[in-house]
């Protein structure tokens, strides 16, 4: 469930048209004739996914702390890209690698969008299980249809199309280890995450399609199944990067070096998808929240970095907080 957000942040966008770029002709900030030269205001491309929005809110109360004003505009991720390699924002949190890789190689190669670091190094789409399967041995893929009486000989999926619910098919269709008679049930995520609870709190044993960083792993007791070769279906490891516009560290030095150090990683994420997403609290009380209370990995993605006069940005954050 997405939260309806009242802070002046948001600015949600209607259609996903070319004539959406209308939004996007505001003039482009230059860079200042000075050795610091420094942008006013950072605009955020946002897809309205759990993680992403809680993301986004940090980052952007970072750099309010900062001297910034901040902007998140609630768009789709093409046209996040697009608006970005023109100039008309400057960063996207979630660059989902493999998922999004065919949307981000023109961009790259063309230099009108950079990758700046991966703020999670580490991500994971996969088959999971509950703990009492993986308990009782099943750890591979290939121990699936060994129980398959315990699993109904079915696999949760999420919503059709998706590239990892393509991967499960292919190995059902062409009944690799054994699961050429299992089903995959696909459905709507919450539709899918509802079943598996429901499953777990019963003591039985459950299959399903799991995505590290997502509240489920630390909701669910869960484990992921090893592949036993390249098919992609039990485990397609991956990343997600923050993109940006090329021309960021030409305009403002300092804010490409609070992105380049802001890197999360997948349990923090996954803390912020539980309590926005599961416990339904707002972005905003999410982020202030969490910042208040982890100051020293906040120390460490400002480090270096100053506020918009030139002070150092912890010694801003903690007048803040007093």
């Amino acid at each position: 469930m997405i939260a309806t957000f009242t802070k002046r942040r948001w600015l949600m966008a209607g259609a996903l048209s070319t004539g959406l770029f209308a939004l996007f002709t505001l003039p482009t900030a230059q860079a200042a004739p000075s050795e610091q030269p420094t942008l006013d205001e950072i605009r955020f491309g946002v897809p309205p996914w759990p993680g992403i929005t809680v993301k986004s809110e940090v980052a952007s109360q970072l750099l309010e702390t900062l001297g910034y004003s901040t902007r998140q505009r609630q768009l789709a991720v093409s046209v996040i890209l697009n608006a970005i390699s023109e100039g008309g924002l400057e960063v996207y949190l979630a660059g989902w690698y493999p998922q999004e890789a065919d949307m981000l190689a023109p961009l790259l190669e063309d230099g009108t969008i950079i990758e700046i670091v991966d703020n999670v190094p580490s991500a994971l789409t996969g088959i999971a299980v509950t703990d009492d399967a993986w308990q009782a041995g099943v750890r591979s893929i290939t121990d699936l249809d060994k129980h398959a009486d315990r699993f109904d000989s079915r696999i949760y999926g999420i919503e059709a199309g998706s590239g990892i619910n393509d991967a499960v098919l292919s190995v059902i269709d062409d009944d690799l280890f054994g699961l050429g008679d299992w089903q995959l049930q696909e459905s709507s995520s919450p539709a899918m995450l509802a079943q598996v609870g429901q499953q777990i709190e019963a003591g039985e044993w459950a299959a399903f399609i799991g995505w590290r960083p997502h509240w489920m792993n630390v909701t669910y007791d869960m484990h992921y199944l090893k592949d036993s070769d390249d098919s992609g279906a039990a485990e397609l490891e991956g990343r997600v990067a923050t993109v940006v516009r090329s021309d960021l560290a030409e305009l403002d030095p300092n804010v490409a070096h609070f992105f380049k150090q802001f890197v999360v990683g997948s349990e923090i994420q996954s803390e912020w998808v539980n309590a926005y997403s599961r416990d339904e609290r707002a972005a905003d009380e999410v982020a202030s929240e969490w910042i208040a209370e982890h100051q020293d990995t906040v120390a460490e993605w400002l480090d270096g970095v100053t506020t918009r006069d030139g002070t150092p940005a912890m010694e801003a954050m903690r007048a803040q907080l007093q």
